[in-house]
């Protein structure tokens, strides 16, 4: 082979090629497994090469094809280990990308958990700057209230020096804030955007009251229910996981990851008992997963960390959104005086907006597609506003005297804007969307006691996933319920170490199930665990 120049390699042709093993599903998002697997490719080349770019070395030319074979990991793209890429040489091509320096594990101190401040800092810079590059920032900010894009506008400008603003995210976001406001031309400089976005104050800017946690010391612990510990493989394989730390670190939130953390265990353990009391077992298996010694009142936390949920809420809808096909409906319900969006292949949730002006643009993302709109506590006019919007819609809800829609003839009574086939009528998934709004989004709520229902929603959407990824890959077209019924009593042991948390699942059919599923895979760089890893065995 023939290095162009000093330092450098290039490779002139490069077909990647996936194979399943295993299996009769490519997942509910088969468009991400590719992008992930090509996300991977410039690390995958720069360790296979990694030997030829460091000092002078010798002048070489590719004369037969590389073979590299790639396992997917539990991670996406940033997990890919070189273990069926082949690359052939040909004309053209370019030069090959510089690899990515992934961190060292982070270690604690003596036999204690290490606290999440010990977890090196991944910025909502880097975040958005990663969103930039794979071309999906417009889409979420597009995604985001004002008031988020706001506080991470701020967020950024700290590390924004005086003067005009370079192209980037803080760009991206200003110019979006400006589109919502409808301001009469952009703001380019420095001192425009900090006027614009202000100086968030007392609890807003994440310095209200806080409870001290503690971080749970080394040693082991039996959990009545290991499901919570089984949602972290599948949120780390749509990068939701990763986007956690981010999220919060925007709005000074980092050290509270453990507290999101639990308000997601309790989203998949017990109903809590009158509207609001938690068994011993529950709050124990809950305290366990976050890391925690115990859980202190999560009302105070689901007010300050309103502002960083969207973001979070954004990356989990994207991840649905890009692996929808426009000529697949989605299904609509109403949940707490808002709209539930449902992606009805698999049930898969994809947000909740209080309006059917905030539910447009996730609708949009998913290509405009028909909608399946159910009966049931629907926003006032809420018909009226999709016709309106030119959703395209079935429903077997009673329209009201002013609502554009007409009689379907069908065997049940249906309406419909027209411009749907009917035979989607006959894909209705009524009853199971009904199981899923009232077991996940009413009965088994995580934060009863809060006054704002938005981290409610949002552990809620990425529970919904989660189970929903676990319940594809076992029982495809069952609902995401299926998942939570069939694992919710599994009982285990948990062993915190230095540099891991150690789940360990009884052997069994459903340690098997998980283990096909791909649950059961390590999943390294926990933010609320201290950056440890999760691992899972059987015994």
């Amino acid at each position: 082979m023939s290095a162009p120049a000093a330092g450098e390699i290039t490779v002139h042709r490069c077909a990647v090629r996936v194979v399943r093993r295993g299996g009769w599903s490519w997942g509910p998002d088969p468009r991400g497994l590719v992008q992930r697997v090509l996300d991977a490719l410039p690390d995958l080349l720069a360790a296979e090469f990694d030997e030829y770019l460091t000092g002078d070395g010798p002048d070489l030319e590719i004369t037969e094809p590389v073979r590299l074979s790639v396992r997917l990991s539990a991670r996406g793209g940033a997990g890919l280990a070189p273990a069926g890429l082949v690359l052939e040489p040909a004309a053209g091509g370019g030069p090959l990308p510089a690899p990515v320096p992934i961190p060292a594990p982070v270690r604690g101190s003596g036999e204690v958990p290490a606290v999440v401040d010990d977890v090196p800092e991944s910025t909502v810079a880097a975040l958005f700057e990663e969103l930039a590059a794979r071309d999906e920032l417009a889409a979420l900010l597009a995604l985001l209230p004002v008031e988020t894009l706001r506080r991470y506008l701020s967020a950024l400008l700290t590390g924004v020096p005086a003067g005009s603003v370079t192209p980037g995210p803080v760009a991206a976001l200003a110019a979006e804030l400006g589109r919502r406001l409808a301001l009469p031309g952009p703001l380019t400089t420095r001192a425009e955007l900090a006027e614009l976005v202000g100086t968030p104050s007392g609890e807003q800017a994440g310095e209200g009251p806080r409870v001290t946690v503690a971080p749970r010391p080394a040693g082991e612990t039996r959990v009545g229910s290991v499901l919570p510990f089984l949602l972290a493989g599948p949120l780390a394989r749509t990068g939701y996981l990763d986007a956690i730390g981010p999220a919060l670190s925007g709005v000074d939130l980092l050290g509270d990851a453990p507290l999101f953390a639990a308000a997601l265990a309790y989203k998949v353990l017990g109903a809590p008992q009158r509207g609001w009391r938690r068994t011993p077992e529950d709050d124990t298996a809950a305290a366990t997963f976050a890391g925690l010694e115990s859980v202190p009142d999560l009302a105070a936390f689901a007010r300050r960390a309103g502002p960083a949920l969207p973001v979070l809420d954004g990356v989990l809808a994207l991840s649905l959104c890009r692996g929808h096909d426009p000529a697949e409906p989605l299904l609509v319900a109403g949940v707490d005086d808002g709209l539930l969006l449902v992606d009805a292949h698999g049930l898969f949730p994809v947000a909740w907006a209080s309006t059917v002006d905030e539910l447009l643009p996730h609708w949009e993302a998913c290509g405009r597609p028909p909608v399946l709109v159910r009966d049931g506590p629907l926003p006032p006019a809420c018909l009226r506003d999709l016709a309106a919007a030119g959703v395209r819609f079935i429903t077997d809800a009673r329209p009201l005297r002013d609502d554009p829609l007409t009689r379907l003839r069908w065997r049940t009574p249906l309406w419909t804007t027209g411009g749907v086939a009917p035979r989607l009528a006959a894909r209705f998934p009524a009853g199971e969307l009904d199981e899923l709004v009232r077991t996940v989004f009413v009965e088994h709520r995580a934060v009863p006691l809060a006054g704002d229902r938005a981290l409610e929603h949002s552990v809620g959407l990425a529970a919904s996933l989660a189970l929903g990824m676990i319940t594809w890959q076992l029982w495809e077209g069952e609902s995401p319920v299926l998942a939570l019924t069939r694992f919710a009593d599994l009982e285990g042991t948990v062993r915190f170490t230095r540099d891991a948390v150690r789940v360990k699942v009884p052997l069994g059919r459903r340690h098997t199930d998980l283990g096909q599923s791909g649950a059961l895979t390590d999943v390294p760089d926990v933010v609320w665990l201290g950056g440890r890893t999760l691992t899972f065995s059987g015994g």
